[in-house]
Formats: structure tokens, sequence, C-alpha cells
């Protein structure tokens, strides 16, 4: 079974250019799937049938998995049977009549203007924490960029003299994305000044590095901004994605066209830059209801 998984895991990282969280998805959603074959006295995923992924699929019902978790698990298996049968190695894909649950599309979580001032003035900058802090904040919302694509970036992607950012997306797609001046001049703040005495390693070409003046890591990212979040007792739960959310709909709101919120967010189809647009139309729908004499 581990010799077919990573098979297909290099195959799509090869062929398909994924990125590394995707392809850890892909393993895991997998891992889970044929260890309930194993429960099944089924050792082999070749011999597996459409009845026995319907078990399977039954059993993370059962288990209490979101639909989305769902959907994402067949997808995986699909992918992999499509690759299988793209060997040579069986007949048919037994994967190809299963449904997808329906998903209820949430409309995400957005700050207000306010909220964002609130939290982006936290980190206090008379410390390199609070130094890196405060431009990684200024950054994420200045720019939309996911947080991977945050810790990724390279002192050579930070451009301030024509103020945009360089950055690589999923399946490794580089996109260039304009900056504003209060980002570029905190981010050259911590450069100058925070940066340039904690990096040890002078080879060391990553933007925001840690304590020990290393690359920073995505999970180190998400604790500094929980930790600002509860500072700035915002009510809910705020995430890099939280910002990337605001930027998009902040833009929108103030006359943005939606084609250039797509190429700075890095959407490959307009669909899914969509579903700001109806964040965008609930705020008027609110507007009107509080201000017209007769809504």
């Amino acid at each position: 079974m581990e010799q077919y998984l990573e098979e297909f895991v290099h195959y799509i990282a090869v062929e398909k250019g994924l990125s590394q969280n995707t392809l850890e998805s892909y393993r895991r959603d997998l891992k889970k799937y044929f260890q309930f074959l194993k429960s099944k006295n089924q050792d082999c995923p070749l011999k597996s049938s459409s009845q026995l992924i319907a078990e399977y699929l039954k059993d993370c019902q059962q288990k209490g998995y979101a639909p989305s978790t769902i959907s994402r698990n067949i997808a995986s298996i699909r992918s992999f049977y499509n690759f299988m049968v793209q060997e040579g190695k069986i007949e048919e894909n037994p994967a190809l009549q299963l449904e997808t649950p329906k998903i209820e599309k949430k409309l995400p979580r957005v700050l207000t203007a306010k909220e964002v001032d609130r939290l982006l003035n936290q980190p206090q900058t008379d410390t390199f924490s609070g130094m890196r802090d405060k431009a990684m904040l200024e950054l994420l919302y200045a720019s939309g960029i996911r947080v991977s694509e945050l810790v990724s970036l390279n002192i050579s992607d930070f451009n301030p003299e024509v103020g945009f950012l360089r950055c690589s997306g999923k399946g490794m797609k580089e996109r260039i994305v304009p900056i504003g001046t209060v980002a570029i001049n905190y981010v050259q703040k911590y450069l100058h000044n925070g940066r340039a005495k904690q990096a040890k390693k002078v080879d060391e070409k990553a933007l925001f590095v840690n304590h020990h003046g290393r690359r920073l890591t995505r999970q180190g990212c998400w604790k500094i901004l929980k930790k600002y979040a509860r500072k700035s007792k915002i009510s809910g739960e705020i995430t890099p994605h939280t910002l990337r959310h605001s930027f998009a709909t902040h833009l929108l709101e103030n006359g943005a066209d939606l084609r250039s919120v797509q190429e700075m967010l890095g959407h490959s189809d307009i669909s899914t830059t969509q579903i700001y647009t109806q964040i965008t139309r609930r705020k008027i729908r609110e507007v009107y209801d509080k201000t017209h004499p007769r809504a």
C-alpha cells in the first residue's frame, strides 16, 4: 500500500505541481482510507470496490466528518484510482460513481476597517519581535497573500522602490502584488533595525526570521497572529486568511474591479473571487436597511 501511495504522491507533485500542504492532505486522506481497507481484510487497494469505498465514506460520516472533509476524501481517492488506471494497474476507477456531498458555502469572516486597525496596532515596535510582527501583519493586510506565501518570501522578493512584492502561490505560480507605503515603511524598518541584528546566518534569504535567525514557519506565524488577536479583543476567531478575506472585501467595497482582485489574490478561477462580491452585496443591503426611510 505504501508503495502505491508514494508513487501517486510523486506523480501529483511532479506532474501537477501541487503545494506541499496539498500533497500532505492527499497522503493523509489515502492513509486513512488504506487503514480502513486493512480493517476489512483488504490489503491491496487495487482490489477495492465502489461498495467498499462507499462503506468507508459512510464510516467517515458516522465519525462526524464535515461534508467538506468527506468531499476532499472522495477527491483524493478518485485521483488515486485515476492514476492507477493511467498506469495500467487497474481497468476502471471504482470511485467514479461516488456522489460528492453538498457543501454549504459559508461566507468568510471579514474584519471591519476599525477592527483591522485595532489588530495591526497591537505589536510594540521597540523590540525585534514587535518590529517583525508589525511588518508581517501590515504586509498580510496590504497584499492579501496567504500565510504560506508570506513565510516563503525572500528579501529579494520585496521591492520597496516600485512598491511591489513577488510571491509564489499554489502550484508554484509566481505573481506580482502591489503593496502600500505603510506596509513598505514597516518592512523597511524591520529589515534595517530588526532583522539585520537577528539573522545569524549570513546566507539566510528569508524575509521574516525567528529568534534563531532562521526562516519563520507557518505555525510560528499562526501563533503570532493568535497572540495579537487575543490582545485586540475582537470577537470570533481570527486567522491569517481573515486578513486575506478582509483585504479582498475592502478593495471591492472601495471600487476595485473583480479581475484586479483575482490577480492580486492569485485565484486561477474568478468564481473563487466572486464570493467576496456576495459579502459586499450583503454589506450594501445592511446599509440600505439601516438608512433608507422606507426600507
